[in-house]
């Protein structure tokens, strides 16, 4: 990916990263799991959206005003699988 300039390089990595939440352990984490992906789905939206319409604040802005979004909703509170291992609460 060097040819992607690197403001849009770290949008990308911030969308990803809101987008990419562990899956949760058992079906009763699954509404918190969800409860949190959606919330980081519109804020991720909300940002591409920001971006595209050319906010006048900027691109850079924007990914860290994502960020601090993202770290305001954690992706904790349930089980989840973790890389190694099931049943981590993160």
């Amino acid at each position: 990916m060097k040819n992607v300039p690197e403001p849009a390089r770290d949008l990308l990595a911030a969308v990803l990263e809101a987008l990419d939440i562990p899956h949760p352990a058992t079906i009763g984490d699954r509404e918190t799991h969800d409860r949190i992906l959606n919330n980081r789905v519109m804020q991720a939206k909300i940002a591409l959206r920001s971006v595209l319409e050319d906010h006048p604040l900027g691109t850079e802005w924007t990914v860290q005003y994502l960020r601090e979004q993202l770290a305001e909703h954690p992706p904790t509170g349930y089980q989840h699988y973790a890389a190694k291992g099931a049943g981590a609460d993160r």
